[in-house]
């Protein structure tokens, strides 16, 4: 059975039927496309503290290179929103579609790029800038490839499973670190230390190119989503969909933005600062690496269960109740990566993306998507959760470490900021509306 459209004055709705083997390619084009995604995007994060900080941003004082590395990796997130409405704009309308092959294939180009990209000893000042460069077109591919790849998979859900499946394409996040993660973990397997730091971290890069060729494959199997079909055949696409969501959706995209801040910042303080945090206490790079990687492996699981139980008792209670975990369990997390005993390191790491991070991280997506109409609705979530990103997620390590260094090691103000952005999380989502079970496009 293939996809009709009931083509009808645009007075009148629009009956869209979608089979069950349209709504499994979406799935899987949504998920692999984001994993590869975050692929890309993670790789940075990982490498920042164990390679671009000692030959990108070399210094006397390696606290500075690791704070001039997260400067860079936070730039970044400073083009996302703009990468957001661009790419949104021409989601909104041209389609979902179009424009995540566009956003595969320039996070993929720029990742390739950077894993032969000479370094600081070779071409001088060069390096770190034509580095910070490809991470700023990082920035902008996944600004736009968050909003479609969400909506390649809520689109196409029913209506009393889509907190199952938008959590699948905030499953990449979690995929792509894993991902990183392994291709890292068996490069430094495979090659001396001196030779990994040398040119064995390239080959994770390059690699990028190949899941290029296979995200672009299956995103060239799938149909636009019903939604957006919907919108073209009533007549009721936006001359300019950011105008129309800063005039009549403003309150919703506040609402979005803090929203965020609790799902960006832990993500990055777990996956990125925890990193720099732990090396810098003598823990086993590569230790940490297989901490992060087992918990979120594991992680897939519970953002699938999450995804699911907001579909039965409803995406609010289980996003505010995630926010007050996480302000709780900082504290013994903080704590316990500090103790300097390897396995209670380890245990925080995997229970963090195992557990405590799933609750909200796989909401995010539904929630945001719940909140628009189908003609702006890729400019509506993407602008919110694009700029939540650029001011907590991407600066998170910085701030982290900032804070760190400024209290003299001391991890008690790291955890206050992680409450503070749990606090203003709380608060947005207890203003979203209870969409769940209702029909998306009304």
């Amino acid at each position: 059975m293939t996809d009709t459209i009931d083509e009808k004055p645009s007075s009148a709705p629009t009956t869209i039927d979608v089979s069950a083997k349209d709504r499994r390619r979406a799935l899987m084009g949504s998920a692999v496309g984001s994993t590869i995604e975050w692929y890309d995007y993670f790789l940075y994060g990982t490498m920042a503290t164990a390679i671009f900080n000692l030959h990108f941003f070399p210094s006397e004082d390696p606290v500075v290179s690791s704070m001039l590395a997260f400067a860079s990796f936070a730039l970044a997130f400073v083009v996302r929103p703009l990468g957001g409405v661009i790419f949104s704009h021409v989601g909104d309308r041209i389609g979902r579609k179009k424009t995540l092959v566009i956003t595969l294939t320039l996070m993929g180009v720029a990742t390739m790029l950077m894993g032969v990209l000479p370094d600081y000893a070779a071409i001088g000042v060069a390096a770190p800038i034509l580095l910070t460069l490809l991470r700023l077109v990082q920035g902008l591919a996944l600004g736009g490839e968050w909003g479609g790849g969400l909506l390649l998979a809520v689109e196409y859900a029913p209506k009393n499973k889509r907190g199952f499946y938008g959590s699948v394409p905030q499953i990449g996040a979690l995929a792509g670190l894993a991902l990183g993660n392994i291709v890292t973990i068996a490069s430094r397997a495979v090659f001396p230390e001196e030779q990994f730091e040398s040119f064995g971290w390239r080959i994770p890069f390059l690699l990028s190119g190949v899941l290029l060729v296979v995200g672009l494959w299956i995103r060239a199997r799938i149909d636009e989503t019903p939604s957006f079909r919907k919108v073209q055949a009533e007549g009721t696409k936006q001359k300019l969909p950011i105008a129309t969501v800063l005039k009549h959706y403003w309150r919703e995209v506040l609402i979005s933005t803090g929203a965020k801040f609790v799902e960006t910042s832990t993500f990055f303080i777990f996956a990125t600062f925890s990193l720099s945090y732990a090396t810098g206490l003598g823990y086993d790079f590569g230790a940490i690496l297989g901490f992060v990687l087992v918990g979120s492996i594991i992680g897939i699981g519970g953002m699938l269960f999450f995804g699911g139980l907001s579909d039965r008792i409803g995406r609010k209670k289980v996003f505010l109740g995630g926010s007050v975990a996480v302000a709780i369990f900082i504290f013994p997390y903080l704590a316990m990566l500090s103790s300097g005993n390897l396995w209670l390191a380890g245990t925080a790491l995997i229970v963090s993306f195992a557990i405590v991070w799933p609750i909200y991280g796989s909401l995010i997506g539904t929630v945001l998507a719940e909140n628009f109409a189908p003609e702006i609705r890729y400019t509506g979530a993407s602008l919110g959760y694009q700029i939540g990103a650029a001011l907590v997620g991407g600066p998170a390590p910085l701030i982290a470490t900032a804070l760190l260094a400024g209290f003299g090691g001391s991890w008690i103000p790291v955890a206050l900021f992680v409450v503070a952005c749990a606090l203003v999380s709380f608060i947005a989502v207890s203003f979203v509306k209870v969409r769940h079970n209702e029909e998306l496009d009304v």
